[in-house]
């Protein structure tokens, strides 16, 4: 059963211009994308992980305008359907994962199970 790359996940306007902003600050690399990932842990169960990466062999690669998204097979079943945002106020600051395939969250937001 192959992925929808087209409808993996969305990423927001605002997460799209912080990535952007992060890129050109940290003078990536075009060989440089950012990662999406999951990983077990956290007190639900599974965490999410994002950070600057290198392309690996059997990465799902999706292109955004000013930058590429890779994740791994494993994580793109749990990430299916995500939406990436970026809030920046005073009620908090940073990345968001809105995961409409998950069962339980944490209260912080950074890790749950499906």
């Amino acid at each position: 059963m192959g992925v929808d790359m087209e409808n993996l996940i969305l990423i927001t306007d605002s997460a799209k211009k912080k990535i952007i902003e992060i890129f050109e600050n940290e003078k990536k690399s075009d060989e440089v994308g950012l990662r999406l990932g999951v990983v077990g842990g956290g007190c639900s169960g599974l965490s999410y992980k994002i950070d600057f990466d290198s392309k690996k062999e059997k990465d799902n690669v999706l292109e955004f305008e000013g930058f590429k998204v890779y994740i791994d097979l494993k994580s793109s079943i749990y990430l299916k359907g995500i939406t990436l945002d970026f809030k920046d106020g005073l009620d908090g600051k940073g990345f968001i994962f809105q995961n409409p395939n998950a069962t339980n969250t944490c209260g912080c937001g950074e890790s749950f199970s499906v």
